[in-house]
């Protein structure tokens, strides 16, 4: 029997790519911008795109939109994002995560009322939630669960259980370069439903997690009759401005976003940062798309493989067996903390052990029990356009900033960063860099 879907913040819908396979049935998605609206209409013409989350649960309640039995979105990050001002709840983009469970809530009435089980949902979002200083993660997992006043933690575990009143809620931390594909990237994975749902079936693991040591692939090859280098096995997080700010990042001196080709560096290409994220090739090279337009929308989404773990892992569970349970947790001496009837157990980055013998040894760390590892020979291609090799202008721009901030770079970069560089006179160099600088300074405001 499939399993209906409500896609809020659908992005390019990397959920639709993952969970197909799987028998879930997308009814709609809920996407304002436009770059990745036009992507979800140029893939999936047949499901309609309802646009601002904000008239969700109004469209819910007028059955202008079907309800459906599983709701996933990953509300935008850049409240809590480390690489952004972190103003969580002060941000009205990240108030977006209350007015996500509004939507659930809403959902739930009318599955009520046709006697049908609670929502089962679905949330993704960035690592730094979880130290969000008005305590956002503290809010949602709360309001899931079914408390009165939200539980508060000044950091919250990167892994946890809350068996509530109104639902269990489980998440965890995990990182995708452990389920395929060659980049860090540590997202928070967030499963709820019913009080007798049990998401730590699916996030949560019986053993020992698998191997933390990233493979020694080759880092120069040759595919296609072209020479390649990359500088590190797997690549740093893909961030949404790569495609404009690629030279301003750690990723410019540890070297794990560019790419040497046939000795001249450049950055990944869309086409690149699409396999990089587990896409088809080409999934966002639809009509008058425009670069930076596809940096943007694969940065932002999901990686594909742990959705579809997730989703594998969803069909192949009995979901209403108990893996765990809170006596369980509470007889075996766990610490957790009781809030208007709702157990929460924080579990953290650990290996959990009950004592009950090996079936109760339970993987919550980052890492899963079987971990499939990329491989950057699979990422690059030959088809690379100028526009993105780096000019010998910005191979000594990197050096000059690495020298200025007293930065570590990666060896090898250096050596073609100051290979590349070389190519063009010093002098000539600074004159046209501090040209560049005055320039943009000194533009004077329009009238």
């Amino acid at each position: 029997m499939k399993i209906t879907v409500g896609s809020v913040c659908s992005g390019i819908e990397a959920a639709s790519v993952a969970l197909t396979n799987f028998d879930f049935k997308f009814l709609w998605f809920s996407e304002v911008a436009n770059f990745p609206s036009s992507v979800l209409k140029n893939k999936y013409p047949g499901i309609e795109n309802i646009g601002d989350m904000n008239y969700i649960p109004e469209k819910l309640t007028n059955k202008e939109i079907e309800s459906p039995d599983f709701i996933c979105g990953g509300t935008p990050c850049q409240a809590f994002s480390f690489a952004g001002l972190q103003k969580g709840l002060e941000d009205e983009r990240g108030n977006l995560s209350l007015k996500f469970v509004e939507i659930i809530n809403s959902n739930d009435e009318i599955r009520l009322r046709n006697n049908k089980k609670r929502t089962i949902v679905f949330w993704e979002n960035v690592e730094g939630v979880l130290s969000d200083k008005t305590n956002a993660f503290g809010c949602l997992v709360s309001s899931l669960a079914g408390t009165h006043i939200p539980f508060e933690e000044k950091k919250w575990p990167s892994s946890g259980i809350i068996y509530g009143t109104k639902r269990n809620v489980a998440w965890r931390v995990m990182d995708a370069k452990y389920f395929g594909v060659p980049q860090q990237r540590k997202r928070i994975y967030l499963l709820a439903g019913d009080v007798d749902f049990h998401p730590e079936n699916i996030l949560f693991e019986q053993g020992y997690p698998g191997n933390s040591e990233y493979p020694k692939n080759k880092l120069r090859f040759v595919k296609d009759g072209v020479n390649f280098e990359v500088f590190r096995e797997y690549t740093d997080c893909l961030y949404a401005a790569y495609g404009t700010k690629w030279n301003g990042n750690a990723a410019a001196t540890n070297g794990s976003l560019f790419v040497s080709q046939n000795e001249r560096l450049r950055r990944l290409s869309p086409l690149e940062t699409e396999r990089l994220m587990g896409f088809p090739d080409n999934y966002t090279d639809i009509p008058n798309a425009k670069k930076t337009q596809r940096y943007q929308a694969t940065g932002n989404s999901w990686v594909v493989p742990v959705i579809r773990w997730i989703g594998e892992r969803i069909k192949n569970n009995d979901l209403n067996k108990l893996f765990l349970s809170k006596e369980k947790l509470i007889s075996s001496g766990l610490t957790y903390k009781k809030l208007d009837n709702c157990f929460y157990f924080p579990f953290g980055k650990e290996i959990i052990n009950t004592g009950f013998g090996y079936d109760s040894i339970i993987n919550c760390t980052i890492i899963p029990c079987e971990c499939i590892y990329g491989d950057m020979y699979n990422i690059v291609s030959a088809i690379a356009s100028k526009d993105i090799y780096i000019s010998p202008v910005g191979c000594y721009g990197i050096l000059r900033r690495k020298r200025e901030r007293k930065l570590s770079i990666n060896k090898r970069l250096e050596e073609i960063l100051t290979k590349i560089s070389s190519e063009m006179n010093i002098v000539d160099i600074e004159k046209k860099s501090n040209t560049q600088k005055r320039g943009k300074y000194s533009k004077k405001p329009p009238n």
